[in-house]
């Protein structure tokens, strides 16, 4: 069979080298992705809303950054673990638990350690309501992860399955010492595009000014079912019960979100859309 798309070989994980330092694509998409989130929770209509400081707001960042990184490398660690039960790997070397510059970060992690971000950051916070800066900061979330997903690709890491019959836009990947050769579904690839096709939708929602909450919930329950079915093309790390490992954090964000999401819809306050604190 003929495929469209070849693998190139040629591109280089690190994207810039200042002498002995080494610029991997994987910062530069976290670092755009957030720049993204700050762009968007301080135009004045955000600010407004937020009720904080373009200051407060890279507070918050700030928090933010801590989370996914603690949270998503946990994550990864304890999934990299189970799969591959390859403890003494971190243990003969505890460096490398904390080993996120050479990729490795499992985003139902991260997503946990924003969540914990946004509780303690509303504490610091009183006047501000989690479901608010929930709907400003999901927004651009889409965007951020299809920009990771697209660097996965450049990493040659997290493929799909091996294409049985073959399909003309599979491809072999870089490392056929880990992929064994075959042609693969790019499964980071149809993440992504999953993930950009998410960003109309959730920006039609928010255009609507539905009550606090519901355009937070509304990304959440999107992006348990978009991850629930590319995870139906991603080689699987571990299963359980027919079940992928993304499939079991991702099913019950659908769940969890339609319950978010009417519960939200009918209370009985209306949107936030000035916050007690002074935007400056």
């Amino acid at each position: 069979m003929q495929h469209w798309f070849t693998y190139p070989t040629n591109i280089d994980p690190v994207a810039i080298h200042l002498g002995p330092i080494a610029i991997h694509w994987y910062g530069i998409a976290y670092l755009v992705a957030f720049v993204c989130v700050y762009l968007w929770l301080s135009r004045p209509e955000g600010r407004r809303r937020l009720g904080l400081t373009k200051e407060q707001i890279q507070d918050f960042l700030f928090y933010a950054l801590i989370g996914v990184l603690v949270g998503g490398r946990t994550f990864f660690v304890i999934n990299d673990v189970i799969s591959k039960h390859d403890l003494s790997f971190y243990l003969s070397n505890p460096l490398n638990f904390v080993a996120v510059w050479n990729g490795g970060m499992a985003f139902h992690g991260g997503l946990v350690g924003v969540l914990v971000a946004i509780v303690l950051f509303v504490r610091k916070h009183p006047g501000l309501k989690f479901n608010v800066l929930g709907d400003e900061v999901v927004v651009m979330l889409p965007l951020g992860i299809a920009l990771v997903r697209l660097v996965n690709f450049i990493n040659d890491e997290l493929w799909g399955d091996v294409c049985n019959p073959d399909h003309p836009w599979c491809m072999i990947p870089k490392d056929t010492a880990v992929w064994q050769g075959y042609y693969r579904h790019p499964a980071q690839l149809y993440e992504a595009v999953l993930d950009i096709l998410t960003l109309p939708v959730v920006l039609l929602v928010y255009r609507l000014k539905p009550k606090d909450g519901v355009v937070a919930w509304t990304w959440f329950t999107i992006y348990g079912i978009t991850r629930s079915v590319a995870e139906i093309w991603r080689q699987a790390d571990f299963t359980w019960m027919g079940l992928t490992g993304g499939q079991l954090y991702a099913l019950p964000m659908i769940v969890i979100g339609l319950a978010g999401i009417v519960y939200c819809a009918t209370r009985p306050a209306p949107r936030t859309e000035t916050a007690p604190e002074a935007a400056g």
